[in-house]
Formats: structure tokens, C-alpha cells, sequence
């Protein structure tokens, strides 16, 4: 088992036995760039390594690796804008998706969604997503107009749903040809209208694979559950025993379809709620959350990123965060007791999973 650790000043790969107990640390590579995510497709039988790098030579820029990380070359392009409209230069590569069957999907800041169907040789643009009629209208959030979340619906790939702060949730059920808002009943606690058709500020959006209409969503304020792949939501942190309703990531246990993990924070300085860091877990799909802390800090004022958390495919579940000083951690019981897998790396910005199964 391999995870890939995007930090803010390059990635890192660690290795992992068969009993998840060991692991051995490799990398700086892309040493001192950003790097937003790290990905492995194995759609193509032989794992290809991804990564999301932010350099101040090349700009934005995708990397790969076919040698799982051993060796990278940048790719021979990475995203970028056709139209030189209104000013719209790529900053950022936020999120890279493989979807299973060769296609590679890239969002990018500011907003704004990809595609390579060649390994990335070229990319091509959604264009009614990238250049929407109310794009002018739209506001970013505290880290920039990001596109962060890529959903594509294992059973019908052409429903692609993506998550944008701050305007929320955007679908498409034709490939990406059309778009549409899909923000019903998430709510807007910054804004005079509560419940805006665009606006919300999604932090991240995750699901099950084998309950793919199932999505659960850590938004700026709540956490929701749609059971319909977006087309209406039902908040599941109100009263629900979460300490607050703000986070970054939200993750599905990936045995478990009613299972989820959050990571709830408290004000400007986004630290643990009385600065106790804690997991909040809900076994049943969002009706009550209890917390998790055995192993964890007592006392901690850093908190998890929306790309920070992975979770893997074994039995009992294996959960991984990074945070914003630089520690992992991990769990291989779905939470009863976690450990400490290494520290003082660079401000982690994302961890992902390549599994040997």
C-alpha cells in the first residue's frame, strides 16, 4: 500500500506493509513547489502516478510517474485555458480524477473543470462549465475560486457532478455539454439569501462506490447527504452531536456506505473545537456523530485540508489525514484508536491512496 502526500512544499510517498503497521517515508519530489493532489490510476493494469504542481517556472503543471513514484517527468501538457477571455489564466490544479476507464479529469483555480483522454498528452475544456453564463457573478472563497471536487458517477459516466467555492455544487447527466446548479436546501449563513441558487461554499463531496447516488457533503456551514446524486440535500449535522458544523474534508468508509468522517473547526484561526483534535464518525448515515480521539492530541490548534483524507479498502477500515503541521495520521479499525505515522513534514494539502488490492 502506498499513500501520496502533497504538502506545500512538494510530495512524499509512504510505503506500507500488508499489515499497515510499517511504513517507510520516500520523497521530497517537486522539492519546494505546491503540490494540491496526488492521484494513482490503475485503470490501464500498470498504477500511473499523478500529481498537481505548482511551480513559479512552468505554472500549474501535471506530473506522472510509471515507476510509482521512484522517477517523474512533467507531462507533455497540462491544463490551460483556449480562450483568452475575460482574463482567465489557470493559477492552480486543485483536483485530478481518474475516472476507471482512461479518461483523466483535472479542477483547477480559478474555477474551472478538464479532461485528458490521452495520459495526458493534451487537455481539453468543458467549455459551458468553464465559461457559464453567470461566471462573472462568481465570488471566491478564503483559498480562491476553486474547482476541488471531480464526481463521476461509476454507473453512468457521463454524470459528472463538481464542487466550487465558493459557488457551490454543478452537474452535468450529459457528458459536460450542459450544466446546472445543484445547491437545493444547502444554506448560505454569509449571505442575506439563505438559500441562493449559486453562492454556497462546498468544501469537499464523497461517496461510496458501491452507493454512488449516496454523496455526503461538508459545506462552510453543515455537513448534507443527498440520496439522489445532488438533486436535493438534507443537512445531517443540526442537532446531530457535532461540536460544529464547519470543516474542510468529509470521507465514506469504503465497506461501510453509512459510515463518513469530518473533521469539525472553529473560528478564523480553523482550529479543533476547544482545541481538542478529534474525528467525528456517524455509523448510520449522517443521524448522529460521535467522536474519536484515542491516540490523538489532547491539545491541538492545526486542523485537516479538504483534500487531507483518504480512507482504504480493507476490512476494518483504514483512515488517513495529514494536517496543516505536517503529521499524519492514521487508524486501521475505522477509528476506535489511531497512531501517529510521521511528522513534521511540510503543511499537507492532500493524501491519496494507491492499495495493493
Amino acid at each position: 500500500m502506498m499513500l501520496l502526500v502533497g504538502t506545500a512544499k512538494g510530495g512524499f510517498i509512504l510505503e506500507g506493509n500488508s499489515s499497515r503497521k510499517n511504513w517507510k517515508l520516500r520523497g521530497p519530489y517537486f522539492d519546494g513547489y505546491e503540490t494540491y493532489d496526488m492521484v494513482a490510476d490503475s485503470s490501464g493494469g500498470k498504477p500511473v502516478l499523478y500529481a498537481g504542481v505548482n511551480t513559479w517556472t512552468w505554472g500549474p503543471t501535471i506530473y506522472k510517474s510509471s515507476d510509482l513514484g521512484k522517477s517523474w517527468k512533467r507531462a507533455k501538457s497540462s491544463p490551460r485555458f483556449a480562450a483568452k477571455k475575460d482574463g482567465l489564466v489557470v493559477k492552480r490544479i486543485w483536483n485530478i480524477q481518474p475516472d476507471g476507464d482512461g479518461k483523466l479529469y483535472a479542477g483547477v483555480e480559478p474555477a474551472a473543470l478538464f479532461f485528458s483522454e490521452d495520459d495526458s498528452t493534451s487537455w481539453q475544456e468543458f467549455k459551458a462549465l468553464n465559461y457559464h453564463e453567470t461566471r462573472e457573478k462568481w465570488q471566491p472563497g478564503n483559498g480562491g475560486l476553486c474547482l476541488h471536487t471531480i464526481m463521476i458517477h461509476p454507473r453512468n459516466k457521463k454524470k459528472i457532478r463538481v464542487g466550487i467555492s465558493a459557488v457551490g455544487v454543478l452537474g452535468s447527466d450529459d457528458g459536460g455539454d450542459e450544466w446546472r446548479f445543484m445547491n437545493k436546501k444547502i444554506r448560505v449563513d454569509f449571505n442575506p439569501t439563505k438559500y441562493p441558487e449559486y453562492g454556497q461554499c462546498v468544501h469537499k463531496i464523497d461517496s461510496n462506490p458501491s452507493k454512488p447516488d449516496t454523496l455526503y457533503l461538508q459545506n462552510h456551514g453543515g455537513v448534507y447527504k443527498s440520496e439522489d446524486f445532488g438533486e436535493k440535500w438534507t443537512e445531517i449535522s443540526k442537532g446531530k452531536g457535532l461540536p460544529s458544523d464547519f470543516g474542510f474534508p468529509i470521507a465514506v468508509n469504503r465497506t461501510k456506505p453509512d459510515m463518513a468522517y469530518v473533521f469539525p473547526l472553529v473560528g478564523m484561526g480553523r482550529f479543533p473545537p476547544k482545541g481538542k483534535f478529534q474525528v467525528w464518525i456517524t455509523r448510520n448515515g449522517g443521524k448522529d456523530w460521535a467522536a474519536s480521539d484515542k491516540g490523538l492530541p489532547e491539545r491541538a490548534y492545526f486542523g485537516v485540508l479538504r483534500e487531507a483524507l483518504a480512507i482504504d479498502n480493507e476490512e476494518p477500515g483504514g483512515v488517513y489525514c495529514g494536517t496543516t503541521t505536517g503529521q499524519v495520521f492514521y487508524t486501521r479499525n475505522e477509528g476506535d484508536s489511531w497512531d501517529e505515522m510521521v511528522h513534521n513534514l511540510p503543511r499537507i494539502t492532500s493524501v491519496s491512496l494507491l492499495s495493493s488490492n
